[in-house]
């Protein structure tokens, strides 16, 4: 049966979320994304609660193990709870519970960090010792090498409370998504959008995923329509690629994707924690062959996560894995 040809009567989709404005966003435009679709059944939204929910104030880089946004979403996925799990990608562990399948990624929004600052004044004006506040290891390491005066401080909660201690003076500067900020209509709080090179993005940034059963036909024919090539083809090889060198949300990397006549450019880096030291690599690969261009996309990860190796980049991870445990960055 196609999407035009389903009953109007169908079941419900239950789609699973996190609670916070961000994710009930994300959530919602999956929803009208659904039911935007001819013959749609109705959607639902179903709320849970994560350990990174309930964890709010440990720093993400002490969180044991990974899918620490993910995990109760994709249980309630599984026990057939809910039909749908959405995500922000970057969260979503390289290696999906079994039984579950990636089956949309959105096009890609503004893959870029935003600093949003009292003041309005970009990074490079802030004034010595300014105080930056982030919970993300990747951006602690980029900003080290960048500003190695900076105060960096720990930064939890979701989006309007981590914008609201920087009102009520926590912090001098804040670093967030910019997809975040700008679906969530708070574009004009960006201070500055800063520069891939210098702050190359964590993998799957600013990409949608939309997860459900591996054997549930009736859901993935609404979802199957909602994947963008572009995004599928980049996060790909940006997944690949951290699965390659064993990373996560303790593991100073930033990409750098795009496409450009149907040839896939990524480049990658790793820095340690004091922006001391920093390990590039980057490669390319042809992407115009169907069906083999997500096998092309994920060889390109797997390359450019062997050079990374091959520079020390393992060494170097462990390294820092090893100063987390002892102490915070």
């Amino acid at each position: 049966m196609t999407a035009s040809e389903a009953p109007a009567t169908a079941r419900p989709v239950r789609i699973g979320t996190r609670a916070s404005q961000l994710a009930l966003w994300q959530a919602g435009h999956v929803r009208a994304l659904v039911q935007g679709l001819a013959g749609a059944p109705p959607v639902e939204l179903v709320e849970i609660r994560t350990s990174g929910d309930r964890q709010a104030q440990v720093p993400l880089w002490q969180a044991g193990g990974r899918a620490f946004f993910t995990r109760e979403i994709d249980e309630a996925l599984l026990a057939g709870e809910v039909d749908v799990a959405v995500h922000s990608l970057k969260d979503l562990p390289t290696q999906l519970e079994a039984g579950l399948v990636l089956a949309a990624t959105l096009p890609r929004g503004d893959a870029r960090d935003a600093l949003v600052s009292r003041t309005g004044a970009p990074l490079r004006e802030l004034p010595r010792g300014a105080r930056i506040g982030t919970s993300s290891l990747r951006r602690r390491a980029f900003l080290a090498r960048a500003r190695p005066d900076a105060t960096l401080l720990e930064l939890r909660g979701n989006v309007p409370t981590r914008l609201e201690r920087l009102r009520r003076g926590d912090y001098d500067a804040v670093i967030l998504a910019a997809a975040g900020l700008e679906r969530l209509g708070l574009k004009s709080e960006i201070s500055e959008y800063l520069p891939p090179k210098e702050f190359p993005p964590a993998v799957s940034q600013g990409v949608i995923g939309v997860c459900a059963r591996a054997q549930d036909v009736p859901t993935l024919r609404w979802l199957t329509p909602l994947d963008d090539p572009g995004a599928r083809l980049a996060t790909c090889a940006e997944r690949a690629l951290l699965g390659g060198i064993e990373g996560g949300c303790q593991v100073p990397v930033g990409v750098v994707t795009r496409i450009h006549h149907n040839r896939l450019y990524l480049e990658a880096s790793v820095c340690t924690l004091d922006g001391t030291r920093l390990l590039h690599a980057s490669g390319s690969a042809d992407v115009s062959l169907m069906p083999g261009s997500l096998a092309a996309a994920a060889a390109l990860g797997e390359q450019v996560a062997g050079q990374l190796l091959a520079q020390g980049a393992a060494e170097l991870i462990a390294g820092q894995r090893r100063e987390l445990a002892v102490s915070a960055p």
